[in-house]
């Protein structure tokens, strides 16, 4: 089709053709944005934390230790805990993750050294393989032997070390590229340089409340402590048992002691919910952005297309009465349609581009991947087709000696 008659015709309609291709683009830029940061909130929802998640269930306490021995106090709470009906495994721990509580240590190869290798998340309780369903891929769990209590380590002037660690694979293929870490050294947690030697290696466990940069949310290691005297207990029981458990589990700690409050009792997966409820609110606004640009923009054409189609209809009858066929005249106003998308999503490209530069540098968010710039302006083509059909359809619906007499 000779494209010639219709840049005539826009240039006679500047404005009204400078508009569509404003809004074009500008939604171009925007929605191809948006859907960049839903991707990123939906990966960010989906990251594995490497645990049994549907099996856990999380309790905070506090005043664990007040007036009492919090040492003797903690081992009665994770006997009883322990002996409860359906209970796998419990046991009191440093924090989980998403618990608005995250212990972080940098891990070394040498010691004093000037700079770290990495900074990971330190997780310390008993038996935390097993509590927390990680899954060794290397290596082993730690020996009863090489757990240290916490209450004796805390001591001022103690003398024990921590002799082992257990790494997460980020974390060991990070520090130990191409070769097993188990049997290597490590300085992290232990005064006076001692080094802890690595017996095992987690496929993963993620780091609590998204420290650390990016790639870095799996960092974490373990490190082989009881009795932790923090009112914080994790027990791992049947998905279908867990409120049976939890309800239990409070009436157990409360006989134990009345000088506590319990602040936090939750199934880990509604942690995990809690966790990212700003995340899920932001898509859901992002995708009603996307939708409501979407809805103005093919309003938008189409008021345009039925407005050109209502001024030309002169046009349109001579072009009938010439031989132009039905099918001619609907090319023709696609066509048009086509133009003008076309050099809307060109400057919404570059549009696109400088948002998020902007973003960038605000809110220290990845480069936009060139991905979205084409699937932007397939979109765009395509909601534009869509919209110019009805008034084209009814162009090329006019007998030409209507057209005609209409003038």
């Amino acid at each position: 089709m000779d494209i010639r008659p219709i840049l005539s015709t826009l240039r006679r309609h500047k404005t009204a053709a400078a508009l569509i291709v404003l809004e074009i683009a500008l939604s171009c830029a925007i929605i191809c944005n948006a859907v960049f940061l839903i991707t990123q909130r939906l990966e960010r929802m989906q990251r594995p934390t490497g645990m049994a998640d549907t099996e856990l269930v999380r309790i905070n306490l506090a005043g664990i230790g007040e007036n009492e021995n919090a040492d003797a106090l903690v081992k009665q709470d994770i006997a009883a805990l322990r002996a409860l009906p359906g209970v796998k495994a419990a046991t009191s721990l440093n924090h989980v993750p998403f618990d608005n509580s995250s212990w972080n240590s940098s891990v070394s190869l040498q010691p004093d050294q000037p700079m770290p290798n990495l900074n990971s998340a330190v997780y310390l309780g008993e038996n935390l393989v097993e509590n927390l369903g990680l899954r060794i891929v290397e290596g082993r769990d730690f020996t009863p032997d090489e757990y240290v209590d916490w209450e004796e380590l805390s001591k001022p002037g103690s003398k024990l070390s921590i002799p082992a660690v257990i790494l997460t694979r980020e974390v060991a293929r990070k520090l130990f590229p191409g070769e097993s870490a188990v049997g290597k050294n490590v300085y992290s947690w232990n005064a006076d340089n001692i080094p802890h030697r690595v017996v095992g290696v987690v496929d993963r466990l993620i780091r609590p409340n998204d420290n650390g940069g990016a790639g870095e949310e799996g960092y974490s290691i373990l490190l082989p402590t009881k009795n932790m005297t923090f009112g914080r207990f994790v027990l791992r029981t049947d998905p279908a048992r867990r409120a049976e458990v939890q309800k239990a589990a409070i009436a157990a700690l409360e006989r134990n002691s009345t000088r506590r409050i319990v602040l936090r009792q939750d199934p880990f997966t509604d942690v995990i919910t809690k966790y990212y409820a700003q995340d899920r609110s932001m898509a859901w606004l992002l995708v009603a952005v996307i939708v409501a640009l979407l809805v103005v923009t093919a309003l938008g054409i189409v008021g345009l297309a039925s407005f050109w189609v209502q001024q030309r209809t002169k046009q349109i009858g001579v072009r009938r009465a010439l031989g132009a066929t039905r099918g001619q005249i609907l090319r023709y106003f696609q066509t048009e349609n086509f133009l003008l998308a076309t050099l809307g999503i060109v400057i919404g490209m570059i549009g696109a581009f400088g948002i998020n530069q902007m973003l960038m540098s605000s809110y220290e968010l990845p480069r936009l991947p060139a991905l979205y710039l084409p699937i932007g302006a397939v979109v765009l083509w395509a909601l534009g087709q869509v919209s110019v059909l009805g008034p084209a359809r009814r162009a090329a619906a006019v007998p030409p000696a209507v057209a005609t007499r209409s003038v």
